[in-house]
């Protein structure tokens, strides 16, 4: 089984649109409420707002730029799990093998998991996969039943 699976991972248009239906009017709600308290009565509390907006617009660029359209150069295009490592190629044609302590992370709606673990320079690292970065839903299925060793 060792290097048998490799999977060529697809962006994942669908949930590129789910991800902006969920931060895009977060960003701008709390970057408006900001405002309308940054003019009004209670600046102070404009500050937090500003702070939250402005976390969930680098979580959402970076969970869209990354995760699902794959653009940064640290994120994964192939992913090769077997029993003894779990290797992976990045964007920037870096590849990494996870050999310690690596662990797979399922949600419970079967659409995406993580994986953590250790490299062999002993880089603590951590990724998220979804379910439509991958071919099909067996090819997904497949992963995840070969990365459930780790659990």
């Amino acid at each position: 089984m060792d290097g048998l699976l490799r999977y060529r991972l697809l962006q994942d248009r669908k949930g590129l649109l789910w991800d902006l239906l969920l931060y895009v009017p977060t960003v701008v709600v709390l970057g408006m409420l900001g405002l309308k308290l940054w003019y009004g009565t209670n600046p102070q509390w404009a500050y937090v707002l500003f702070f939250m907006a402005s976390f969930f617009f680098i979580a959402g660029a970076n969970r869209i730029l990354k995760t699902r359209l794959m653009l940064l150069p640290a994120a994964p295009v192939t992913l090769e799990p077997s029993k003894d490592r779990v290797r992976l190629e990045l964007r920037n044609g870096e590849k990494i093998d996870l050999v310690k302590g690596v662990r797979y992370y399922p949600d419970s709606q079967g659409k995406s998991f993580g994986l953590s673990g250790m490299d062999v320079l002993g880089r603590r690292l951590q990724f998220v996969f979804h379910r439509g970065q991958f071919a099909d839903d067996a090819a997904y299925q497949e992963v995840s039943n070969v990365l459930k060793v780790y659990q």
